[in-house]
């Protein structure tokens, strides 16, 4: 039995890979992130997530913030930075919810 390479990458093909030659992989969450591991922010809770915490976003990356509702206008204070996310927990709690 005979193969025929038309690939021309040595008989591996690019199939399923990215342009960053990673599986699975892409060029986002790479570079500098919005937010910092111990500084703090003025967000809104826009969000829940699954488990239960609220869900911000700083210039679009997304926040994880431990113990906050939907609707809060809350300090944050940023605990741990990751490739697509970040956690954080609040500092100064809102004074009121936001109208919807």
């Amino acid at each position: 039995m005979s193969y025929i390479n038309r690939g021309g990458s040595g008989g591996r093909s690019s199939y399923g890979r990215g342009s960053s030659g990673g599986y699975g992989r892409s060029s986002m969450g790479q570079g500098p992130k919005p937010v910092e591991v111990g500084k703090e922010y003025d967000v809104e809770i826009t969000e829940l997530s699954r488990r239960g915490d609220g869900l911000a976003k700083v210039q679009g990356f997304v926040v994880f913030v431990k113990g906050s509702k939907v609707g809060e206008k809350v300090k944050i204070k940023i605990e741990t930075v990751g490739p697509r996310f970040a956690t954080a927990t609040v500092v100064t709690p809102s004074a009121a919810k936001t109208e919807s």
